[in-house]
């Protein structure tokens, strides 16, 4: 398999166009998947202070022997640690876990609102992106209004918005918002957290039209709208499946089909959600 195209958030900074999510994966089982998904052709890698798996995830960037420059990880800032000085502490925390001498790309995990610090700690990553320490800097689950308020207050905007995306939310409004600003919209949950989307009927027909996995075209589904999927996996037969997305093509009547399936949002909603 060949290397996976990305898209460019910044100066020298390429973002691969699909990569491996590892929550809620840990110890052994977070190692070996790591190792594993890079063994077959990943490159990008996502982790989080909240999920608990940095360390796991570092023994398995590590096992798998892979150049740096090949290499594109990801990590969160969890909730508890919002604030200008709590962030480089936290950063500093989870890149001696991953084991790394840098980061690709920090993001904040949840704006929390209540607690009012986001654009505290975006000014902190704006310090660790000038140091050299990560290479790009975005947030994940970030609502348009959240959005405006950092580039407003710090005139520096988020290469990449993290947020719930799939075809049961597809989350069209704030793809396009984010395209306006120029922001890289990054898919969690890509799957959905039913395994009932696999079952669409239209899901189901696409497979079976293309000769690929249900679960292929709806991770197609994602690339073809220019948006980041982060499928979790820990088999590598899925892995491999969740990868191959670029030898096939969906059509105008069949990306319309997915985006139909719209009913709402699974997860948290930013606006209230509190992590942590």
């Amino acid at each position: 398999m060949g290397r996976v195209p990305g898209y460019a958030i910044g100066a020298d900074v390429e973002l691969p166009a699909v990569g491996l999510g590892t929550y809620p994966m840990r110890d052994e089982q977070a190692t070996t998947a790591v190792r594993d998904a890079l063994g077959l052709g990943y490159q990008l890698i996502d982790t989080a202070a909240a999920y608990g798996n940095e360390e796991a995830v570092g023994r398995g960037i590590a096992a798998a022997g892979r150049a740096r420059a090949d290499v594109f990880v990801t990590t969160k800032l969890r909730g508890r640690d919002h604030g200008y000085q709590q962030t480089l502490a936290a950063f500093e925390a989870s890149r001696l876990a991953l084991g790394l001498d840098f980061l690709d790309l920090y993001l904040i995990h949840w704006p929390l609102p209540r607690i009012d610090r986001y654009v505290q700690s975006w000014r902190a990553m704006v310090t660790l992106r000038s140091d050299g320490l990560v290479r790009s800097i975005g947030v994940s689950n970030f609502t348009v209004a959240q959005l405006d308020r950092l580039i407003e207050e710090t005139g520096e905007t988020p290469a990449v918005n993290q947020i719930e995306l799939h075809p049961y939310f597809p989350q069209e409004q704030l793809r396009a918002a984010h395209a306006v600003r120029g922001i890289r919209t990054e898919s969690w949950s890509p799957l959905a957290r039913s395994a009932a989307l696999l079952r669409e009927p239209v899901v189901v027909a696409a497979a079976r039209r293309h000769g690929v996995e249900p679960a292929q075209v709806v991770l197609r589904w994602h690339v073809q709208l220019g948006t980041v999927p982060i499928p979790k996996s820990s088999s590598p037969q899925r892995q491999a499946a969740n990868l191959d997305l670029f030898g096939f093509e969906l059509d105008r009547a069949e990306m319309a089909a997915l985006s139909g399936l719209a009913r709402g949002r699974q997860g948290g909603d930013p606006d209230v959600h509190e992590e942590f």
